[in-house]
């Protein structure tokens, strides 16, 4: 199994942008798929979540009304769409993905593959 990230670059604050996810090596249309992200020196964090089939989706409080998570089954793609973006949006965003349905609010452990992280930087 492997997750793909791409989109991160730098932006400044106020801009919108939006990263992918490819995903390979696993029947995507039966995970959950996730945003997570780690800011430095700080721990990794839940973002967004959604589920199979892509009608119902989880954000953390800090991204609500911000960021929108979606996916395409038929591409295998899960998508990050943030807008307003802050400085302290800052950080490396990783793909996750799970099979089973776990209480929120998500935690790492909740997820059995993750991708390798794309930085994204918010200039003021």
């Amino acid at each position: 199994v492997q997750l793909v990230e791409s989109g991160g670059v730098l932006v400044q604050a106020g801009d919108s942008l939006r990263l992918s996810c490819a995903a390979f090596g696993l029947t995507f249309d039966s995970y959950y798929m996730a945003w997570f992200r780690q800011a430095p020196v700080k721990e990794r964090e839940f973002v967004a979540d959604i589920q199979q089939s892509g009608r119902m989706a989880i954000y953390a409080d800090s991204v609500k009304g911000r960021f929108d998570i979606s996916r395409d089954n038929a591409k295998n793609m899960v998508y990050l769409q943030m807008n307003s973006l802050k400085p302290e949006d800052t950080a490396v965003y990783y793909c996750a993905a799970k099979m089973n349905y776990r209480p929120y609010p998500a935690k790492e452990s909740d997820y059995e593959y993750w991708g390798q992280g794309t930085q994204v930087t918010v200039s003021k």
